[in-house]
């Protein structure tokens, strides 16, 4: 594609040099540029993409984006200069121009929301394979192109990556997505040049407040996944929107277009109901309009049937055939890392999750304790550089929930593991009436505890780190994977 085309017709880009360059790729990362490519310097948390354009140009660009008004190095003859209000921005639109906006040759859903997006994008999934879709994935978990797992990064790529994987899953014959979209995919423009037909709220709580300044801000970035494009938003289709959630209901009132609401309080378009619960198993109930329909599923706990809404109402909107697409739903097996039973022949439960906010561990053990015959045992931790205003909070909760609290380390990152666990310890301290808690700070060790502490009836709760493989020390990163190392302590146990 030929540079001037490239850019043509773009607000707030602006071509500077040359024109006539083919461009053959699209950079952000110097270390990836490769010959004909167009390098875009962005600014990021670490460094400056300004001060690697001499290492993009001897890799062999044939173009720069570069910040409107920024000092840049002298560039040879023969380079494509173009200026930028918005770099990032910029990586997004000539992004989707370069790969001919596959997001428009698909049925979009974007997921947003604190908690729940990971499960509800391949509950989603689940819907569109049985609706006859041929459907590829985008979260936390895995990148999917049609049940071929590719290796997955950030939640939401980078633009230029998102792209080109959106367009490859449109090569290979894909016809619709469930994706996942983080606040920092909205806020960095990861998301903008992107065609949503529908778009999720699944809710919002604390967290990521080391990146938003307040709640409220992080709400206004989340929100404009839902405004019209006329209002500086992204202007999906349609909105599927967990009217139980108070910033869900602000939502409601401020979007556009078709907006299908559910809850299990309030008085939602999608109604859902825990008819059973157990630990394997629960029944559900869910209804719309007069149509009501039960089923068994896997997914057991109050906020995985807000999960099961969330998919539900996504794949109403997509015009999906709502009886075919519960019972998918509700077939799915669960998702690693979300409330996965752990069995290896013990006479109590052991479920590793996720939880890394107030609110979702708030979640799981009220799950918990709806399943428990006994006590309720779980262990967790928070994360080095990220919101520290949650470590009391979660605390706090813990120790108002579960018998049992051993608080241990998460990913410390480049902060002392002890001092964020003091920090938890004044939460847990605070709560009238707080239940015991321990603390461990090596996690193997207090997962081993845990499974020692346990006894025919009670359920234990791993939480905190989920999928992940690995923990993230001041100096390294260490393999760690929770399920593995229950499984192990589980084996001791039982030996």
């Amino acid at each position: 594609m030929r540079l001037a085309d490239l850019v043509d017709g773009f607000d707030g880009i602006r071509l500077e040099k040359g024109g006539n360059q083919d461009i053959g790729g699209i950079a952000y990362n110097s270390q990836r540029v490769g010959p004909g490519n167009i390098f875009v310097a962005i600014e990021g948390f670490k460094t400056d993409g300004h001060l690697y354009i001499s290492e993009a140009l001897e890799r062999g660009a044939t173009a720069l984006v570069t910040g409107e008004g920024r000092e840049i190095p002298a560039t040879p003859p023969g380079i494509g200069l173009i200026h930028a209000v918005d770099t990032r921005l910029a990586l997004a639109l000539l992004s989707d121009r370069f790969w001919d906006h596959p997001s428009g040759k698909l049925k979009l859903v974007g997921v947003t929301g604190t908690n729940g997006k990971t499960t509800t994008t391949f509950l989603i999934e689940a819907a569109m394979n049985q609706a006859g879709m041929s459907p590829g994935m985008i979260g936390t978990v895995a990148y999917r192109v049609r049940g071929r797992e590719l290796p997955a990064g950030r939640t939401t790529p980078e633009s230029a990556d998102l792209q080109e994987i959106l367009a490859t899953m449109v090569s290979e014959g894909c016809t619709a997505v469930s994706m996942e979209v983080s606040s920092h995919a909205v806020v960095l423009h990861r998301i903008d040049a992107c065609d949503f037909d529908v778009a999720v709220f699944t809710n919002l709580s604390q967290d990521h407040l080391d990146f938003h300044p307040t709640l409220e801000d992080y709400f206004e970035e989340k929100q404009r996944l839902f405004l019209p494009r006329s209002r500086g938003g992204l202007g999906p289709r349609a909105a599927a929107i967990n009217i139980d959630d108070p910033y869900g209901k602000l939502l409601a009132q401020s979007s556009e277009g078709e907006i299908l609401t559910y809850g299990m309080r309030e008085p939602a378009d999608l109604r859902g109901e825990v008819i059973e619960m157990g630990l394997k198993r629960s029944l559900v109930q869910v209804s719309l309009s007069g149509w009501r329909q039960e089923e068994y599923t896997a997914l057991t706990g109050a906020f995985n049937l807000y999960n099961i809404l969330a998919a539900l109402a996504a794949s109403i909107l997509l015009g999906m055939d709502p009886d075919s697409s519960f019972a998918a739903i509700c077939a799915h097996p669960g998702v690693p890392g979300r409330f996965q039973n752990i069995e290896e022949g013990q006479d109590f439960a052991v479920l590793v999750d996720y939880a890394h906010t107030p609110d979702s561990l708030r979640g799981v053990l009220e799950a918990a304790r709806g399943i428990a015959r006994k006590k309720v045992i779980v262990v967790f931790g928070c994360g080095g550089d990220r919101d520290q205003g949650k470590r009391a909070v979660m605390g706090a909760i813990a120790s108002k929930l579960a018998d049992l609290s051993i608080i241990t380390s998460d990913n410390p990152r480049s902060e002392d593991p002890l001092a964020i666990i003091r920090e938890i310890e004044e939460g847990a301290r605070s709560t009238s009436g707080a239940a015991v808690y321990q603390v461990i700070a090596n996690r193997r060790t207090a997962i081993d505890t845990a499974i020692r502490e346990a006894v025919s009836g009670d359920v234990v709760i791993i939480a905190g780190k989920g999928h992940e493989k690995y923990q993230i020390l001041a100096d390294r990163t260490i393999p760690f994977d929770d399920e593995a190392e229950t499984r192990a302590a589980l084996r001791r146990r039982l030996a």
